[in-house]
């Protein structure tokens, strides 16, 4: 089970007025846990007040770069972010996970493959990954990206794109769309929606020769632009997403029809096992969800977002059946096989088993 680790800051690098690029360096004893896959990302945790807060940040180094860096954009009223732009600094020390997520396909470096990337504002930065590790890797692949901003001055990694362009001269198309900046060709102002993908595709992207499209950015955004994929061909599986900001400001109360008191006061007995370990507990099975239940319990269980954003909670339930609220980060084939986020999960039998170990 992931568990945190210290990593010092090597360098803290102003990208826009209201972003920064942190490299880290780990431990040498945690070197090898720290070896990502281009697209994942690092969870953060720290102390503010007496609360723990822990935010995920996505890695936006290329595999052959040799360092570990992550790209974070202030977020109006987070205190997180915040606190990184403002005062984080070369020689301080942050608690991270190790890398997570799937937002990746696998590397065929004999495979010639059109990647297709959207990135919405610093949604950018494990699609960059992703770019600096594919055009390095795989030599016959060629990459377009779609990046979508407000205005220049808000463009994360501006010249690094226009580098990278350089370097894999013909292998990379950037096109970016300014939300509320007039540019040369109308087609790349305003927002990204369905009518603009569609003209898009008509006019300068080739939907037929596309492999993969990874999107990442806003949830709308990132909802229109897979139902336009898949109207122009694309299947399910050539889709993949990164989400870390879910379109409700937090998590709605769970609402409940209860036709008795009896009802409302239904528990659950959970078998949950975590780092070879096993605990039972009961639990409300309404009102509580399964990763909170653990951690009233004493058990060390991991999560960052709480909100079905990230995959930092994930489990698999070995018996007894439960309901996921938002799934923002399971493949459909994952959740057959029985995988779930602990934190949005809730019992409907009274009896579940549930591991974090498989």
């Amino acid at each position: 089970m992931a568990r945190f680790h210290p990593l010092t800051v090597t360098d803290v690098r102003r990208e826009t007025r209201d972003a920064v690029v942190v490299t880290l360096r780990p431990a040498d004893e945690d070197r090898a846990v720290f070896d990502f896959t281009q697209g994942q990302y690092l969870t953060f945790r720290r102390k503010f007040e007496d609360e723990e807060l822990r935010r995920s940040y996505s890695i936006c180094a290329g595999k052959d770069e040799g360092v570990l860096k992550v790209g974070i954009k202030r977020v109006d009223g987070g205190c997180f972010s915040t606190w990184v732009n403002e005062n984080l600094k070369p020689g301080d020390t942050l608690e991270a996970m190790p890398p997570m997520g799937a937002f990746f396909t696998a590397l065929e470096p004999e495979t010639a493959k059109h990647y297709l990337g959207f990135a919405g504002g610093s949604g950018i930065t494990p699609v960059l990954s992703i770019i600096k590790t594919v055009l390095s890797r795989e030599p016959r692949a060629r990459f377009t990206l779609v990046y979508a901003n407000r205005q220049i001055s808000s463009i994360m990694f501006r010249e690094e794109l226009e580098d990278l362009k350089n370097i894999y001269l013909g292998r990379l198309s950037v096109l970016h769309v300014l939300e509320s900046e007039a540019q040369d060709i109308d087609l790349f102002t305003g927002r990204i929606d369905g009518a603009k993908c569609a003209a898009l595709f008509k006019n300068w992207i080739d939907p037929r020769s596309v492999t993969t499209a990874f999107i990442c950015g806003p949830e709308p955004m990132m909802l229109a632009i897979a139902a336009a994929l898949r109207e122009h061909g694309l299947r399910d599986d050539q889709i993949k997403f990164e989400l870390f900001a879910s379109s409700q400001p937090g998590r709605a109360q769970r609402k409940v029809e209860q036709v008795n008191g009896a009802d409302h006061a239904a528990a659950c007995e959970a078998t949950v096992t975590l780092d070879g370990a096993t605990r039972i507990f009961k639990f409300p099975k309404h009102g509580q969800s399964l990763l909170d239940a653990a951690l009233e319990n004493a058990m060390d269980a991991p999560y960052a977002c709480k909100a079905g954003v990230c995959s930092t909670c994930r489990a698999k339930v070995l018996e007894g059946e439960v309901e996921m609220e938002t799934n923002h980060a399971l493949e459909d084939y994952e959740v057959r096989q029985g995988y779930v986020l602990t934190c949005q999960c809730y019992p409907l039998t009274d009896r579940i088993v549930v591991s974090y170990d498989q």
